[in-house]
């Protein structure tokens, strides 16, 4: 027998500016369950969570939570209220069993001492504060709202660790599908006003929604080419019995509310970047360079050469460059010493991480026009400002809304509308994906994998990373950085440990032996003749020469066993076959992944053997 849920919503209802944010809504969260809440930004996820939380009320619906049980809630935006210092904050939030040394051993994990300033706090430092008072009462369920928001990468990964090992509920918004896709069981999916629920975690969910829209597009043909068939008869058809008549007058009038009660998906939103000509085919060249700030080293003897086409990702903790290495690289700042060279005919559109760069107080329009007319130039095309921010999700009346007043995710796809709006051939992206929905995240994507350009970006989404870069810049500790072929998956592979712990100088630059080459091992560092006699063993050679054809078969199986699943009624006719071909086809992309992975070690290893 299933336990009684710890926390109930019931016909749950809410309606801003005359439209039903939330119709109907039914959620419960049992022990131990991990629900991830996803939805359009927009659709209600924050308002909903706040209802859950008992900081808002509904129109309408009940809301129950168990007696006895503890609710604790993380919010975008913490209040810190007059709380003197983080401690206090922290403590503040704790009942009255509760261990306070967890507080405190929380804050020394996330990197605060307590003893700071709400009030100065960064907001990377007052998102670790707010987690440290959601986490330390050990709650019985968790509410998060964005937790990696601000967050650098090795926080992420601690916290997602932290939330693995923990015995509460927990249900979670988040933007970052790794952590989504890590932690969650059980996904609810907001659209329209209503909530799905499926019991499987985030990594089966694109693929179910789309089957369902897909069947909710069906369905809308058959009902359009039913009203119409009903409309015809309407007209000349109307012989028969007047009762017989009047009943079928009556369903027609029912097929036509039944249409316009129909709330249709929202469109999808439109990126494309603006494209100049041509960049020459070297983009950047560094040579040795370095910057300091109060004698402290940022970069230290950098080189790269970056070339049209590439997609390089910088990640790391917060307060290790990040920004400043971009910086030298764009040639925004000026090296201390070495040298950098950018390529002929480069044409650069940025997208910085701080909103600040917004005005608050100008409207939507005139932010993207500059405050001349009704009209932007993208990419040397004049369009009126409304058609343009149609791509961007934006609807006509928020023309003339003020910036102050967007949400979070407006205010991202704000910033990248102005960006793309400028020609370019190197894209500079600080953050993109904070704060956009996931289904603005994938047009993202899909529209950089075929920008022609160079990318250039700092992020801390380790599944747009995997998705986007060929490399990946870290730092190393005191001013160095290395580069490392691949995405982020293939980084921590070859870089071994997490981002939080620095490689030593001596450690990056051997290289270990591969797992399966008995004969010849990697020579020690420093003995460059050994270094200089190693060759790929047979079962090297071997796994170059038939990997490709394992990766292709896997391929073809993969999308065999999708075709499958693209059916909308397998699942309610097989619930089995459904089930044993999802198992099937995550294994298969398992494997996929792994001999993509093994592939590129050892091409790696070939090339570095051949440039000897």
């Amino acid at each position: 027998m299933a336990p009684p849920p710890l926390l109930q919503l019931k016909d749950i209802g809410l309606t801003f500016g005359g439209h039903p944010l939330l119709d109907g809504v039914e959620l419960a969260v049992a022990p131990g369950e991990r629900v991830c809440l996803v939805g359009r930004n927009g659709s209600g996820k924050s308002t909903l969570l706040k209802i859950a939380a008992g900081l808002i009320e509904s129109d309408r619906g009940s809301r129950f939570v168990q007696p006895g049980a503890t609710v604790r809630y993380l919010p975008q935006e913490p209040d810190f209220g007059d709380a003197q210092t983080v401690l206090a904050y922290v403590e503040a939030g704790l009942g009255p069993g509760d261990d306070h040394y967890r507080a405190r051993y929380l804050l020394e994990q996330l990197g605060l001492t307590g003893e700071e300033n709400p009030a100065t706090l960064s907001g990377g430092e007052a998102r670790r504060a707010a987690i440290a008072r959601a986490l330390a009462p050990s709650p019985d369920i968790l509410l998060l709202d964005e937790p990696t928001n601000h967050l650098d990468l090795p926080v992420i990964e601690w916290l997602e660790a932290e939330l693995d090992g923990t015995r509460s509920a927990m249900v979670m918004i988040s933007h970052d599908r790794r952590f989504l896709a890590d932690l969650s069981r059980i996904t609810v999916w907001l659209d329209r006003g209503r909530l799905r629920r499926i019991e499987r975690g985030f990594s089966e969910f694109e693929a179910w929604r789309d089957d369902v829209l897909a069947e909710e597009e069906r369905d809308q043909h058959k009902l359009d080419r039913k009203i119409v068939a009903e409309e015809h008869w309407m007209r000349y058809g109307v012989t028969a019995r007047r009762k017989r008549n009047m009943r079928r007058v009556g369903e027609l009038q029912a097929l036509r509310q039944a249409r316009r009660d129909y709330r249709a998906t929202a469109g999808s939103v439109s990126l494309a970047a603006a494209q100049a000509d041509k960049s020459g085919t070297m983009v950047v060249e560094a040579k040795g360079i370095s910057k300091a700030y109060d004698g402290r080293p940022i970069v230290s003897d950098f080189s790269t050469r970056i070339q049209r086409g590439d997609r390089i990702g910088i990640v790391g903790p917060n307060g290790t460059g990040k920004t400043t290495l971009l910086s030298l690289l764009t040639g925004v700042l000026a090296p201390d010493s070495g040298t950098l060279r950018l390529g002929a005919n480069i044409e650069m559109a940025t997208l910085e991480q701080s909103r600040d760069s917004l005005d608050a107080n100008a409207t939507v329009a005139d932010t993207l026009t500059g405050g001349r007319g009704d009209s932007v130039m993208v990419g040397g095309t004049q369009r009126h400002v409304v058609g343009y921010m149609k791509d961007f999700l934006f609807a006509p009346e928020q023309a003339r809304t003020v910036v102050g007043a967007l949400s979070g995710g407006e205010r991202g796809r704000l910033m990248l509308a102005r960006a793309l709006a400028k020609p370019s051939n190197v894209l500079v992206l600080d953050e993109p994906t904070n704060d956009l929905d996931l289904d603005t995240l994938d047009v993202l994507e899909e529209m950089l994998a075929d920008y022609p350009g160079t990318v250039l970006l700092i992020s801390h989404d380790r599944d747009f990373l995997d998705r986007i870069v060929n490399a990946v810049i870290v730092p190393e500790g005191d001013g160095r950085w290395t580069e490392y072929a691949g995405g982020y998956t293939d980084m921590i592979a070859q870089r071994g440990g997490d981002l939080s712990r620095p490689v030593a100088a001596k450690a990056m630059k051997e290289k270990p032996a591969a797992p399966d080459d008995a004969a010849g091992a990697a020579a020690p560092a420093g003995d460059a003749k050994a270094a200089a006699k190693r060759k790929l063993s047979f079962n090297e050679k071997h796994a170059l020469e038939t990997l490709p054809k394992t990766m292709a078969k896997l391929q073809t199986q993969i999308a065999t066993l999708h075709e499958k699943l693209a059916d909308p009624k397998l699942f309610a006719r097989d619930r089995k076959a459904f089930d044993e071909t999802s198992q099937a086809a995550a294994k298969a992309e398992a494997e996929l992944a792994a001999a993509e992975e093994r592939w590129l070690e050892l091409e790696i290893l070939r090339e570095e053997i051949e440039g000897r």
